[in-house]
């Protein structure tokens, strides 16, 4: 059984309209590690249709960042534009709206009758970089700025966060700092690294090195390369391409690029672990305890308890982002399963979601001028 850690207000309502919570998670069986499930996903997960609408919006520095959007202006549920619930979902390190978890989570949401948004980090979307700047976990200012612009378009529409991966420590990252203002019902984060400087430490063990650190690494310099005329004038590019592991690319990118003295410290501001407590609205956070990106002993399963508005829910199984289950689990998963659940509790039962973890005040009711 999985093990979900918070309040007994939230655990009550969790159970009662979210309750994947409390069922058995039998992983895929021939998928006999986290590494397994890790890769197998990538390679065998299906990838349901979705078409979007792409919308640019600029930046106050001059850049842009690329939206796409899921009207789903059939809603039966929702056939008001104006208040349709609207999901915004931020994909992992590399991901972009095309990944599969992405497409299984945008289907969850408008088959439920809500309008899905997937912010695309900067130089990610298939857009073009217009300011020498892209994106860490640890800035916050482009998602702020579209969680504005979203609340601008559909001021009256309840707007939930689901993160995946870097996505999902960047969205917990801004709760932290936003804290009752954030302007969102709730949060979901799916595979988060709780404590960045432990998971670059695992990445770094040789099979995950060779299986998962030097992939994403090359992901990352295709991405530097993709755009070298625009930044090579804030960092040693050359110097950058010669990077082999995340963590010689955050020394000589990441950390520069944001003015980090040292890796370390930029790594340490990252890490979601040690903000936890300035999160105020409710926030569901789903994890396997054989990650490979995020080891167990760094999910903050004592802060959890003593937060209201926190749930961590760990299985023993399911890798990174994996969560397979069946002989041939390419279609909907248990991850999947939860953020549908999760997302249609938050949005059918605001009231009893703010009860159950104590909450008082609106989170959504700031200005967004």
């Amino acid at each position: 059984m999985p093990v979900l850690v918070c309040s007994d207000g939230f655990r009550v309502f969790l159970e009662q309209h979210c309750p994947v919570v409390a069922e058995r998670f039998i992983p895929t069986p021939w998928c006999w590690g986290g590494r397994v499930q890790t890769l197998a996903r990538v390679l065998i997960k299906s990838s349901p249709s979705v078409s979007y609408r792409n919308e640019l919006i600029r930046t106050v520095d001059g850049g842009q960042i690329s939206l796409d959007w899921v009207d789903n202006v059939d809603s039966v549920s929702y056939p008001d534009s104006i208040s349709r619930p609207t999901v915004l979902l931020l994909p992992g390190l590399t991901g972009n709206s095309r990944q599969t978890y992405v497409l299984h989570a945008v289907r969850q949401a408008t088959r439920r009758g809500y309008r899905a948004v997937v912010f695309n980090n900067r130089g990610f979307g298939g857009e073009d970089l217009l300011t020498p700047l892209t994106f860490s976990a640890a800035d916050t200012s482009d998602l702020e700025h579209v969680v504005l612009h979203v609340r601008e378009k559909f001021p009256q529409a309840p707007l939930l966060g689901a993160g995946v991966s870097l996505g999902g420590m960047l969205l917990l990252n801004y709760l932290a700092r936003k804290g009752s203002e954030a302007g969102l019902l709730a949060g979901l984060t799916m595979s988060v690294s709780w404590d960045t400087l432990e998971s670059c430490a695992s990445l770094e063990q040789p099979i995950n090195r060779l299986l998962f650190n030097r992939h994403l690494t090359g992901n990352l310099r295709r991405t530097i390369t993709r755009h070298r005329k625009m930044l090579e004038s804030v960092v040693d590019v050359d110097h950058v391409l010669q990077s082999r592991t995340l963590r010689e690319f955050d020394e000589r990118y990441t950390s520069v690029m944001f003015g980090y003295k040292t890796c370390q410290d930029y790594y340490r501001d990252a890490s979601p672990c040690y903000k936890l407590p300035r999160t105020t609205i409710p926030v569901l956070c789903l994890n396997a305890a054989d990650d490979p990106f995020s080891p167990e002993h760094t999910i903050p399963m004592a802060e959890a308890q003593r937060l209201p508005n926190v749930a961590l829910l760990v299985t023993a199984r399911g890798g990174h982002i994996g969560f397979l289950e069946g002989l041939f689990p390419r279609g909907e998963g248990y991850m999947d399963r939860l953020f549908g659940q999760f997302v249609q509790a938050v949005f059918e039962h605001p009231q009893d979601l703010r009860g159950a973890c104590g909450i008082t005040d609106d989170p959504t009711d700031t200005q967004t001028d």
